[in-house]
């Protein structure tokens, strides 16, 4: 991963940070998930990444779609 990216946000359940992701790409914010999990035992953290320029608006998306649930 280059150095312009920057990490926003940490999940433990790899379906909530796909969704994140993908709501962040449908608008318009590049998104990275780093999936730091093991894979028998699936525990550990998924680590979402967006490009430094979109933080701020990854980060207000974010807290908007977690107002909404």
């Amino acid at each position: 991963m280059e150095n312009d990216w920057k990490k926003i946000k940490t999940y433990t359940n790899a379906i909530q940070a796909e969704i994140v992701k993908q709501m962040l790409e449908e608008n318009g914010v590049p998104a990275v998930a780093l999936n730091k999990q093991d894979s028998s035992y699936l525990f550990g953290k998924i680590e979402l990444y967006v490009s430094e320029g979109s933080t701020d608006l990854a980060e207000r998306l974010i807290e908007e779609a977690e107002r909404g649930l």
